[in-house]
């Protein structure tokens, strides 16, 4: 059986089931605490949902669900037997949570670490790992350190979750020939149901063995998977089918933008400036949302994470102006100097929104 390494000791499988094991960090003793309800076969587990499209829930998930999602995994990325893995996410959260349970079903060496933006700075998880999750913040940070880049670039499958990545991010993984996925799910999937290769130029998601897909009358897609919370689950997600097991994620329908009649999506429209962006205000957090207008119903406006910048708020506006269509061009940028997030490092639109002073997005 596989061990957990922490930072000062390791425990086998069956240190951990036998309950012999004693952590003073709170943080350790609840990963080994969920590792122990594991192995000693506990069949049901609560879960928080992520809070970043409405408050979050406590949901239960079942045992069988989350062997189905850990097996779907290995069968798609055809995961080898023992690997070492790098558990750098909150495991507090599904991602993490999923990192766990996949360890102790793939017979795996889990290495444990706080979740903090560069998992590679402390010496002891200087290693090669066959299977990492990561956020992208995380992956921007090891990208942007040439000792950390090292140990990034040897992951044998890295897989990106709770938030999408940038067009820069996925440029630089695929500069560095990283051997990185894009992950698509949520709480009620047991995290996620399909995932995209990073090293191609279109962002695809194929979903995993097992999983059916399909699109409801306005283009939102549905899943019916072992690891669902429902038989069939309706997302909110606009999607383009591919083929019948593969999609092209556009974004969610409570986010998307009427404009005089024009319907944008934010998602899509943020892709588009992020290298703007990022040319006059460096590595920034934004998004765009949509503000009641009397005229036009709603109107695009820009929301930066940055102190008030009046020069640059003025660059960027001609930027946007000169590269964009007409109905696309925000109409206002508004500064906040600290967006609101989920736990799972996601940012809370709504509550950022709110920060700003608006009621009605």
């Amino acid at each position: 059986m596989g061990h957990i390494f922490l930072a000062h000791r390791s425990y086998s499988f069956e240190e951990v089931m036998s309950g012999q094991w004693h952590e003073s960090d709170p943080y350790y003793a609840a990963c080994l605490s969920f590792c122990q309800e594991w192995l000693n076969g506990k069949d049901f587990f609560f879960q928080l949902t992520s809070g970043s499209t409405g408050k979050p829930k406590s949901i239960q998930l079942g045992r069988s669900q989350m062997i189905a999602s850990a097996q779907a995994t290995s069968d798609f990325f055809n995961i080898k037997k023992s690997p070492r893995l790098l558990v750098c996410i909150n495991t507090a959260m599904i991602g993490g949570k999923m990192m766990l349970v996949r360890g102790m079903l793939w017979d795996a060496d889990i290495y444990i670490t706080l979740p903090n933006a560069r998992p590679f700075e402390a010496n002891w998880l200087q290693l090669d790992f066959d299977f990492v999750a990561m956020v992208p913040m995380q992956v921007a940070a090891s990208l942007n350190n040439a000792r950390d880049l090292k140990w990034l670039c040897q992951i044998d499958k890295l897989i990106i979750g709770g938030a999408s990545s940038s067009p820069e991010l996925i440029s630089q993984i695929q500069d560095h020939n990283i051997h990185a996925y894009q992950t698509y799910g949520m709480t009620e999937t047991v995290s996620h149901i399909a995932v995209a290769d990073l090293s191609k130029d279109d962002l695809i998601y194929h979903a995993l063995p097992s999983v059916k897909i399909g699109v409801n009358a306005s283009q939102c897609l549905w899943i019916e998977a072992p690891m669902a919370l429902e038989r069939h689950l309706q997302t909110n997600d606009i999607v383009t089918l591919e083929t019948a097991s593969s999609f092209r994620w556009l974004g969610r329908a409570d986010f998307v933008i009427n404009t005089g009649g024009v319907k944008v999506h934010p998602e899509i429209l943020e892709a588009q400036i992020d290298k703007l962006v990022k040319e006059i205000y460096g590595p920034i957090k934004y998004f765009v949302a949509g503000e009641t207008d009397e005229k036009l119903g709603q109107r695009i406006v820009l929301i930066i994470e940055h102190a008030s910048d009046e020069k640059k708020e003025y660059i960027l506006r001609m930027q946007l102006k000169e590269n964009l269509e007409k109905y696309h061009v925000p109409k206002q940028i508004y500064a906040i100097e600290a967006f609101a997030y989920t736990d799972s490092t996601k940012i809370n639109r709504q509550k950022t929104l709110s920060l700003c002073g608006f009621n009605q997005f």
